[in-house]
């Protein structure tokens, strides 16, 4: 059986930088840092202080602005973010579902950890009042596959309905899956991306135990600095990214707007720790993308990459990226939009695969930011803090997670 080609035809995006793709992607060239000091709870009401006080909290959203408000009473916030940038991505597509094609429409929308906004509130009641207190909405509305469902619901979608579940891999694991989905012949299109709303005392607290979050809360905006000598962790994002995939004879059929082509998806295991990572692991990440993708490894032209702004985990996914591409890496432009959203967890291969995407479409690199003294072993060129017009006929997505698990897309231009 051939391999059927995937495109791209639709793009939604909720991040720290801006609501809708638009907003985001303006203020992601430009540079501009969606990070400060949190606001989605008071870090000194507790009875001991947080290390960390800074996050990439999502400004000014109302979600009763784009949905349902007696539904969003019944949604965590993770839900919320997952739909509004589903159904931008859907209207941006221009796709109309009928019952000729609703059965080849599938959602695949994952998510790191899903409703602890809701299942932290939710226990805060059960103490206090017992069981009678908890809403007969929490489970449905908590648990990680709704976005999917809920979409599925709202569209009338009949296809495969699914949600990929792998720490910070998560998203790109959904659109990697959605892709092979429309390959095998299961769907002729796939809503796929990622969502994650985690800024919540006991995520941010279990952050800081473990001392993986950045304690630079005096400037919030320089604290995620990926590749630099004084990055300190990461800090902790909210959102989502979801796109339209779509079988690319499908497209050209109805005339759809294409972005670019998903031509390769990647996958492997470290087997080494649950937290810290392995050059090997993500090496045969990329390779297994780039075979899939049916080209050579010299001719990727950008990487947006994990870049999480920690210690370790920077290092080794630069000596990842030289062991894969060996001479080839001194000429890859490779970046990290993280210094500008922080980290979104299981959203962050969403709302960066977008970007991928957009960087392709438009070929033009975003900066990475802060990078004000680079580290001398990180010796890539990360496209420091101004974005670069440049050709990009083929990018590469990056992510890793906990559990050793990771992932890598490969986008074409066409």
């Amino acid at each position: 059986m051939n391999k059927r080609r995937v495109v791209v035809t639709g793009l939604g995006l909720v991040t720290p930088v801006g609501i809708g793709v638009s907003d985001s992607w303006k203020n992601i060239i430009e540079g501009q840092s969606g990070i400060s000091n949190i606001t989605k709870f008071d870090p000194n009401s507790f009875a001991s202080n947080f290390s960390s006080t800074i996050a990439g909290e999502v400004k000014n959203f109302d979600p009763k602005e784009y949905l349902n408000p007696k539904d969003v009473r019944r949604m965590d916030t993770f839900i919320q973010f997952g739909l509004v940038a589903a159904h931008e991505a859907f209207n941006d597509s221009g796709l109309e579902v009928s019952d000729a094609n609703a059965d080849r429409i599938g959602t695949c929308i994952g998510s790191g950890i899903g409703g602890i906004n809701l299942i932290e509130k939710q226990a805060e009641l059960l103490k206090a009042g017992g069981p009678r207190k908890i809403s007969p909405f929490f489970v449905p509305g908590s648990i990680i596959n709704m976005v999917a469902g809920n979409l599925s619901i709202a569209l009338g979608l009949r296809g495969p309905n699914t949600s990929i579940v792998t720490a910070c891999t998560s998203g790109t694991h959904s659109i990697g899956d959605a892709s092979r989905m429309i390959e095998y012949g299961d769907a002729d299109v796939m809503v796929a991306g990622g969502a994650e709303a985690a800024i919540t005392p006991l995520t941010v607290a279990g952050f800081c135990s473990a001392k993986a979050l950045s304690t630079r809360n005096d400037d919030p905006s320089t604290a995620s600095r990926p590749w630099d000598v004084d990055r300190d962790g990461f800090v902790i994002g909210e959102g989502a990214g979801v796109m339209i995939l779509e079988e690319m004879e499908h497209a050209k059929k109805r005339g759809a707007k294409i972005y670019c082509e998903l031509s390769g998806y990647g996958m492997s295991a470290d087997a080494h720790h649950i937290t810290a990572p392995t050059v090997d692991g993500p090496k045969r990440s990329m390779l297994s993308a780039i075979k899939n993708a049916g080209i050579n490894k010299n001719e990727i032209d950008y990487i947006n990459a994990h870049g999480t702004s920690t210690p370790l985990g920077d290092l080794n996914e630069t000596n990842a990226i030289k062991e894969t591409f060996n001479d080839h890496a001194k000429n890859l432009v490779v970046n990290s939009t993280k210094s500008m959203t922080g980290h979104l967890l299981g959203g962050a291969g969403g709302i960066e695969s977008v970007f991928t995407v957009l960087a392709t479409h438009h070929q033009i690199s975003p900066p990475t930011i802060n990078i004000f003294n680079q580290d001398p072993e990180c010796d890539l060129d990360y496209c420091a803090n101004e974005a670069r017009e440049m050709d990009i006929k083929a990018a590469l997505k990056n992510n890793f997670g906990f559990g050793g698990t990771n992932g890598s897309l490969v986008f074409k231009k066409i």
